[in-house]
């Protein structure tokens, strides 16, 4: 049996899993799974493999990304140096070689 995190709200260790979600029946908070929490209190970032980033690092697009409004492609095994985490939707700011600077999900991207 796996070990889940407790709440991040109530500090509960009852938690369980729904789905994709982790719930708490304590104070019915629910959470991604994927949202793991660092012993400072704010969110750590994973990528598609649930490696932790941290600004500075370098990563590979798995995906082709289509850049909206254009008819760009960041192409699969994109390498990107240097990214920025940021808040938001899209949490990894960097600049693609070839295209500029843009924001990407976390999600779409492995560390190297």
């Amino acid at each position: 049996m796996s070990e889940l995190p407790p709440c991040p709200k109530c500090q509960s260790i009852y938690t369980y899993e729904d789905g994709s979600l982790l719930v708490c029946p304590e104070c019915a908070h629910e959470w991604n799974a994927g949202e793991v929490t660092q012993s400072g209190g704010e969110k750590a970032i994973t990528d598609s493999n649930g490696n932790t980033l941290s600004d500075g690092d370098t990563i590979t697009v798995i995906k082709d990304l289509k850049v909206k409004g254009t008819s760009l492609v960041v192409k699969v095994g994109t390498k990107v140096k240097n990214i920025r985490l940021v808040d938001g939707d899209h949490d990894i700011d960097c600049k693609i070689p070839g295209i500029g600077a843009m924001k990407l999900k976390s999600e779409f991207v492995k560390k190297i």
